[in-house]
């Protein structure tokens, strides 16, 4: 075989590429991973999920020193060291990338930086450090992610205004912040630069935060947050910014009319836009649907044979979990086997404090839709472990079918929430039943048991909740 002939080249390196990439080496064909970046990883390792992981841990163990106030335990104001925290951070980033680099080269995988783009459907041009070289495969994945949006009328060059990457690099702490987008980009930075020690400003237009989970699970977040947030402004609207001297002047239209405010910085957290620029796509038959989305089936084919799409290039949600298993499946496919990418459900984690994680039917999608659920919550308050840990602000429910109790969704509010929300995710896609996890022991105490005792709910009664027949 030539030295550039490849049976799958997969076009970016972030959680769904390299996961794409191992696999087709592990399945015997032969695999090239490009990327642009020097470090293997792309945006959730380097400028995503695991900087800002690593970032939230540390502003847990501010909040968790005041708090232990409470315990009588009692720490001098933190000192931060910004400097050793942006540290901390990229050797994270370094040991995890220098990871993936070992795995690629244990599986004989072909890594180019570089820049890709199609010449036709089955020869690539790379764009390198140092020249250009082209390359053929058989096959190819696009998995080059997606970036963050930042609205025209936002648009300021001004680096007091940051989008989630220029955050990540933590320039400073600054007094005042605002957080233009109540998603969980917004809130789980928020999170970080309030524990730092800034005053946090979060502006939504919607009438809520974290639009897509149920309210009931995001109201003790928000509780909490208020606490801790200068403000939290719902159906407000960020009009305009303007540089001055002082700061960042932001034009706010809200329920109470139209206010201008100052900030220090500004962070936009209000969306991300697939990376499908520059691919020489039109030299393919891939096509895009209208909010620029690779269109593929469910076996992540597109409408080129030979290429495949995955991750946030072909749409929500836009997980890392979502698409490494898309990656999986398009190797396999590739390869010849039979596979598919069809889940029951994918679960979202939001790290806030306390953390927020569902899976499935939402009991809000299942009333706009008019499908008979029965839903039961446990309160935390109820926990005995909650207790111990002092976090009985959280909050366990269950989304079961009427007739059958089947369980279609779970979610959860509380301190490492994102932990179990995979009991829910196993449940739904083994098609339990609401006694299956009333039945199994969990044990005790822990954070779990919240999960079995809204199962007994179902029942009528939980052991450590009585509910009024009446």
């Amino acid at each position: 075989m030539p030295e550039s002939q490849y049976d799958v080249a997969v076009i970016g390196a972030g959680p769904g590429g390299y996961a794409a990439a191992f696999h087709a080496a592990d399945l015997g064909l032969r695999t090239a991973l490009i990327d642009q970046e020097p470090q293997l990883g792309g945006v959730c390792l380097l400028r995503g999920c695991i900087p800002s992981k690593a970032l939230l841990h540390a502003a847990k163990l501010v909040a968790d020193a005041a708090d232990a106030a409470s315990w009588g335990i009692h720490f001098e104001k933190p000192r931060i060291d910004l400097e050793a925290l942006r540290g901390r951070t990229k050797a994270v980033i370094g040991k995890l990338t220098k990871g993936v680099r070992a795995l690629a080269n244990s599986r004989k995988v072909d890594v180019f930086q570089a820049r890709a783009a199609f010449a036709n459907a089955t020869t690539l041009t790379l764009s390198e450090p140092n020249g250009t070289r082209t390359l053929s495969c058989s096959h190819a994945i696009l998995a080059t992610g997606s970036r963050p949006i930042v609205p025209e009328s936002l648009t300021l060059d001004d680096p007091r205004v940051m989008d989630s990457t220029g955050a990540l690099d933590l320039p400073d702490v600054p007094s005042r912040l605002l957080v233009v987008g109540g998603g969980y980009i917004g809130l789980e930075l928020g999170t970080v630069y309030e524990a730092l020690g800034s005053g946090v400003t979060v502006v939504e237009m919607l009438p809520r935060l974290l639009n897509g989970a149920d309210p009931d699970l995001v109201r003790p977040l928000q509780q909490r947050l208020q606490r801790r947030f200068k403000a939290i402004k719902l159906n407000t609207k960020v009009d305009k910014l303007e540089s001055r001297q002082d700061g960042i002047a932001a034009t706010l239209t809200g329920p109470d009319g139209t206010d201008t405010e100052i900030f220090d910085r500004v962070l936009i957290a209000v969306g991300r836009r697939a990376n499908t620029e520059q691919l020489g796509l039109e030299h393919t038959k891939v096509t895009l649907s209208q909010k620029g989305f690779a269109q593929v089936d469910r076996q992540l084919r597109t409408t080129e044979p030979t290429i495949y799409a995955i991750g946030d290039l072909i749409g929500e949600p836009m997980l890392a979990h979502k698409a490494t298993h898309e990656g999986l499946v398009a190797a396999r496919v590739i390869a010849g086997k039979q596979a598919t990418f069809d889940p029951t459900v994918i679960p979202a984690v939001v790290f806030t404090d306390p953390e927020i994680a569902w899976c499935g039917l939402t009991e809000e999608v299942a009333m706009a839709a008019g499908q008979a659920v029965k839903v039961t919550r446990f309160p935390w308050a109820a926990s005995g472990r909650a207790a111990t840990v002092g976090r009985n602000d959280g909050l366990t429910k269950l989304v079961c079918d009427a007739e059958s109790w089947r369980i279609l969704g779970v979610g959860l509010c509380g301190v490492g929430a994102g932990e179990l929300i995979a009991e829910g995710v196993l449940a739904v896609e083994m098609g339990a039943v609401a006694e299956d996890l009333a039945a199994s022991i969990h044990p005790h105490p822990t954070l779990s048991e919240t999960v079995m005792e809204a199962a007994e709910l179902f029942h009528g009664q939980a052991t450590h909740i009585y509910t009024s027949k009446h």
